[in-house]
């Protein structure tokens, strides 16, 4: 399976926000095992050096953001996608970039923590822990 994974999720393992820290870690470890293929969209990558510089700065900013690039394969944002996105409805510009960039780059879901934002998705979408469940459905089902 090839999961878009939302920047919030991303945040989550790296801010350690609590409540939501436990799944989102597991789904970065899905990734980073290969029990699926892991998407960022680029703008996902851009925010959160941004957001990381500014609370840690730029040195471990820029780490961090190095470590997503060794685990994730990178959905990338042209005009074409941005063009595709102005159209949908979506009530978030950037969340309609994002799931545009998932389809592009073959994503089967988007795993966010705002699934309402998503609610004109043409992908499935899930919440981390709903993701998780359905990998391990997926494993079950190959067995």
């Amino acid at each position: 399976m090839t999961a878009l994974v939302d920047t919030n999720v991303v945040l989550d393992v790296l801010l350690a926000r609590e409540p939501f820290l436990s799944d989102s870690i597991r789904v970065l470890e899905a990734v980073e095992i290969s029990r699926c293929r892991g998407l960022l969209c680029a703008t996902t990558l851009t925010t959160i050096h941004y957001i990381l510089r500014c609370a840690v700065g730029t040195k471990v900013s820029g780490k961090r953001v190095g470590d997503l690039l060794s685990i994730f394969d990178v959905a990338p944002v042209n005009r074409p996608i941005l063009e595709t996105a102005v159209g949908k409805n979506f009530t978030d510009f950037e969340d309609a970039v994002m799931h545009q960039a998932a389809i592009q780059a073959g994503a089967d879901c988007v795993v966010t923590r705002n699934i309402t934002d998503f609610k004109n998705a043409d992908l499935p979408v899930f919440t981390p822990a709903q993701f998780l469940a359905a990998l391990d459905l997926e494993r079950r089902s190959e067995s």
